[in-house]
């Protein structure tokens, strides 16, 4: 691992944080993507100094605006002649309905299209590296989640919860389609559940304020835990050529049957595409 290259989004608190942490000590080169540079900072700190591994660094990127995205990327690409594993970790359960400066409900926007237009811009580093690897981290809710293009962004009825699974369900659906455009290509794509887990998210989505912030670590594992799969899935042998697959407690598990619905993920992926004004991809 020690050559390998991993990019994960969300990495400074919470599963993206034990995440990164797990991955330094493997000697893996790190660099976390991170929305604050002081927390960022704090974090990758705190990384180096518990791995004992200098090679954790920070990029700064607010996956909520699409400009921001294009502007880490091009930075990147800069930078870096390939990346090994992205690992899509980031997101958000906002319990009101927020637009974003892109006019993009806050959650479709950091949950799903961030992710998706991240993927795409730097698909040309991933296909550089031997045998790159995806993750998008989604959640068991996704298979409670429905894509109702009708109500996408909550414009007649706001759920937060609904919301949330529904953004899970577009990363399996996303993991899908992208495994079988990419099969040729050497780049594997997985999904997967991280467990519930005692985290900031888990209790914005118990609904929960934060003097009440004990109670979700009653339900919930620790974010230590929740970052197994994606350390596995993201330096395993044993996984080697798998993709397109749903991960969870580091092995394949069901996944909501609508992922095999060709038509519904061709669908999303057009209307993604459109929303990231990304052309022919």
């Amino acid at each position: 691992m020690a050559s390998r290259r991993i990019l994960i989004t969300g990495a400074n608190a919470g599963i993206g944080y034990e995440t990164a942490l797990g991955l330094a000590r493997t000697g893996a080169e790190v660099i976390m993507l991170c929305r604050d540079q002081s927390r960022g900072e704090a974090a990758r700190n705190r990384i180096r100094w518990e791995s004992g591994s200098l090679s954790v660094e920070l990029m700064l990127c607010d996956l909520a605006s699409q400009s921001s995205i294009r502007k880490f990327a091009a930075e990147f690409q800069s930078r870096f002649e390939s990346l090994d594993v992205l690992i899509n970790n980031a997101a958000v359960l906002s319990q009101t309905r927020q637009l974003t400066d892109d006019g993009i409900e806050l959650q479709w926007a950091v949950n799903h299209l961030a992710p998706f237009l991240l993927t795409h811009l730097l698909q040309s580093r991933l296909m550089a590296a031997e045998s790159a690897r995806v993750l998008n981290v989604s959640s068991g809710m996704h298979r409670r989640g429905k894509i109702d293009f009708d109500n996408l962004q909550g414009e007649r009825n706001y759920h937060p919860r609904t919301i949330y699974a529904q953004t899970k369900l577009a990363n399996v659906l996303f993991t899908v389609e992208l495994a079988k455009r990419l099969e040729e290509t050497g780049i594997t794509c997985n999904a997967l559940h991280p467990g519930t887990i005692a985290t900031g998210l888990y209790q914005q989505f118990l609904g929960l304020p934060k003097m009440l912030s004990f109670v979700s670590r009653w339900y919930g594992k620790s974010p230590r835990t929740g970052a197994e799969t994606s350390i596995y899935l993201a330096t395993s042998e044993e996984v080697a050529g798998q993709t397109g697959l749903y991960f969870r407690n580091r092995r394949p598990a069901p996944m909501n049957p609508v992922a095999n619905d060709c038509e519904l993920r061709s669908r999303l992926w057009e209307l993604s595409a459109e929303m990231t004004e990304l052309a022919a991809v």
